[in-house]
């Protein structure tokens, strides 16, 4: 395995359990619009299908299972926009940014683990990007709270591509803003569009497999079943076994 220069993070799920958040904020628009037919735990379980996806998939899916279109449209109008999903989407958004714009919700939703290892990343001069399908607007304040607003060297958002994951152009394209092969890359991640981007971007990849993510990676992720980590203490030890040397509690390079 070549020598690693660069680490690049995914956001959502993998530094901070926004994933969970976001669950919930589409549970609660979903029961708002449908409070009959719907429950939240329906909808959080309904999720883990669709983690990691597009805004547009995740609403749209969503929608179709739960019989949502109808209620949806009916909100086009009120909230300016032209199709179903968007609605169901803002909707959505209401709750979910209530969550995000309290400080102590996304301190208390961090993952140490991957934090920490970001943490090793850069003391060891490595350089590090992000790569989210998050809007630039929302990662750079999740960034801000986690006080890793100027941490990256690059950050890369949806608003920055063209195709998000599992389309690999988002891991390309910090590999060419890094300045660095893409086999000189290790990618952290946790859902299975997002190591399909990696891979497909000619990364190596580790992944962490959350309460939401895990069972789908394992059924559906291209990566081998060694770089899946379940528990969040063996994160260092695989990623040094990526590396091809002893787990030192270290994440240098060389």
């Amino acid at each position: 395995m070549p020598e690693i220069n660069a680490f690049v993070f995914d956001l959502d799920g993998t530094l901070v359990q926004t994933e969970r958040l976001k669950a919930r904020s589409y549970a609660k628009a979903a029961v708002e619009l449908c409070p009959e037919d719907v429950t939240e735990e329906e909808v959080l379980e309904a999720y883990k299908d669709v983690v990691g996806e597009s805004r547009q998939t995740v609403a749209t899916t969503l929608m179709e299972r739960f019989d949502l279109e109808a209620a949806s449209a009916e909100r086009m109008t009120a909230v300016g926009v032209d199709a179903p999903w968007q609605a169901f989407v803002q909707v959505r958004l209401g709750y979910y940014e209530d969550l995000v714009q309290d400080p102590a919700v996304l301190r208390e939703n961090r993952w140490p683990h991957t934090l920490a290892l970001l943490e090793r990343a850069r003391e060891n001069q490595c350089a590090v990007a992000l790569a989210t399908t998050s809007r630039r607007k929302q990662a750079c304040h999740v960034l801000e709270v986690l006080g890793h607003d100027d941490t990256f060297d690059v950050v890369a958002t949806a608003d920055d591509v063209a195709r998000t994951k599992p389309h690999p152009e988002i891991y390309r394209m910090c590999a060419v803003e890094l300045g660095v092969a893409p086999n000189r890359m290790l990618a952290i991640e946790d859902s299975p569009t997002g190591t399909e981007a990696a891979l497909a971007a000619g990364l190596y990849c580790i992944a962490f497999g959350t309460p939401f993510t895990e069972e789908r990676l394992r059924a559906e992720s291209p990566l081998d079943d060694r770089w899946i980590v379940s528990d969040p203490e063996q994160l260092i030890a695989a990623v040094d076994a990526r590396l091809g040397r002893e787990a030192t509690g270290a994440t240098s390079a060389s």
